[in-house]
């Protein structure tokens, strides 16, 4: 690590390593812990001589607006160097593990020699009022609904992570859990056709900003009965790696390998379709287009898949429109969905996004 900081009203407090002596990071402080989910803008100053690497130190500590205390951290989206006199900006994430409080609210005094807790997000609805420690909840596979022509129907996702055990810019165990819901408006009852239910546990540790590698298990079910199940097993290794591309464009790198285990019931035979290895690629741009596609098969037998999204977010065009994205997904090739794991289809829709 270059060095910790502490930032406050923009005014650097405490000292850099030599090595980063003469590039200064100065910041505003959000005004919460809430606002700083979406990124803080941190701008380097170089007051030295000759052109410096536009690198701030791994970590920033600072308080927000409200009083609430955040730690940041160096998101991999930097430019190449600051100019001699000149200033770079850059963008830190928010460190989710670190104790703030998710309401922008000022936290009370706490007591002498009491650690600082992570305070609840409450929420009133008509069916009551609920709690959770949102900093625990993260996004993962997309979630969305989209629609397409014929016998494509309609393709619904919601997919959810919650971390168990570390913390999110550490190693951690994750448990993950994706519904997938095949939906034929085509006929004319408009029933649901079948559905995928995906429950992971897995350990992943980052590397660094841009690295992290993980492995654990991956159940993948139809939800059928004794005569009609198909329950799919995997241990699986993967990693992924972003590359920053400049000028808000990254491309992140997704290899996965797995193996199967256990009884698969109607299909015992799913490996010759869905392989044993994939490969996923995103191209992305911050608050812009993000295409991606992941590919997976069996090259011993031929046969495989290719599905891919394209996605824009809603508010680039108008900042009146709701924080959702326009959301395009293509699926070609063999198992979109468990009861077809050996049929071959193609399939197009559209509609809207959650995440992505």
């Amino acid at each position: 690590m270059r060095g910790l900081y502490i930032l406050g009203g923009g005014i650097a407090l405490a000292g850099a390593t030599p090595a980063a002596a003469q590039v200064r990071p100065l910041l505003d402080p959000p005004a919460s812990a809430e606002a700083a989910r979406a990124g803080v803008e941190v701008y380097l100053l170089n007051e030295g001589a000759a052109a410096q690497p536009a690198r701030g130190p791994d970590e920033i500590e600072t308080i927000a607006r409200d009083g609430t205390k955040l730690r940041l951290i160096a998101a991999p989206d930097e430019p190449q160097s600051v100019a001699a006199g000149g200033f770079a900006r850059v963008r830190y994430r928010l460190a989710a593990s670190f104790p703030v409080a998710l309401a922008a609210a000022t936290p009370p005094p706490a007591a002498p020699g009491a650690a600082p807790a992570t305070q609840e997000t409450a929420a009133l609805g008509s069916n009551g009022r609920s709690s959770a420690f949102l900093d625990r909840f993260h996004p993962y596979a997309p979630i969305y609904g989209v629609i397409g022509a014929k016998s494509s129907g309609a393709k619904l996702q919601v997919s959810f992570d919650v971390r168990l055990l570390g913390e999110d810019d550490g190693p951690r165990l994750d448990f993950a859990y994706t519904q997938t819901i095949f939906w034929a408006l085509n006929r004319r009852s408009g029933p649901i056709r079948t559905e995928i239910f995906s429950p992971q546990v897995f350990f992943d540790v980052p590397i660094g900003p841009a690295l992290t590698i993980g492995g654990g298990y991956a159940h993948d079910s139809n939800g059928g009965g004794v005569t009609n199940s198909i329950d799919v097993n995997r241990f699986f290794l993967r990693a992924s790696k972003t590359f920053d591309l400049g000028t808000r464009w990254k491309v992140t790198v997704t290899p996965q390998a797995w193996g199967y285990f256990g009884y698969r019931g109607l299909a015992p035979d799913i490996d010759r379709y869905w392989g044993y290895t994939s490969l996923g690629l995103a191209l992305e741009q911050r608050e812009g287009w993000k295409a991606a596609v992941t590919a997976r098969g069996n090259p011993g037998t031929g046969k495989g898949s290719a599905e891919a999204f394209l996605s824009y977010p809603l508010a680039s065009i108008d900042d009146r429109l709701p924080h959702l994205y326009l959301f395009g997904q293509v699926f070609t090739g063999y198992g979109e969905s468990l009861i077809d794991y050996a049929r071959r289809d193609n399939h197009a829709r559209f509609g809207i996004a959650f995440t992505r």
